[in-house]
């Protein structure tokens, strides 16, 4: 069974930091290519980053999050992580991963990022 685990949120202040982390399970991690997803409060879901399988050489961001965010990816721990920097209020939503690079694929739970003063 294919699991997701998103964990790492919290509540920030505007400017700070984040990082989060999605445990994968029930597949061959490597093999697949990874992506973030956001749901921000009364709005669709928003694809954020995405990297590609094996050593995750190709990245992709949305320009929302375009050099302030990073993703990276861990296949010896079936782990992959989205670096959150200088927040903004404008990304408070609720961050998925999922596989493949679109929103439609598998989410876990998910883990809530909130950025307020």
């Amino acid at each position: 069974e294919v699991q997701l685990v998103e964990s790492g949120g919290g509540l920030v202040q505007p400017g700070g930091s984040l990082r989060l982390s999605c445990a994968a399970s029930g597949f061959t991690f490597s093999n697949y290519a990874m992506s973030w997803v956001r749901q921000a409060p009364g709005k669709g879901l928003e694809w954020v980053s995405g990297i590609s399988n094996g050593g995750g050489a190709r990245t992709l961001y949305a320009d929302s999050v375009k050099g302030r965010f990073t993703i990276s990816r861990d296949n010896a721990k079936n782990t992959l992580y989205l670096q959150l920097n200088s927040l903004k209020s404008e990304d408070t939503a609720m961050y998925y991963c999922t596989q493949g690079w679109s929103a439609g694929g598998l989410r876990g739970q998910g883990t809530q990022v909130t950025v307020s003063s």
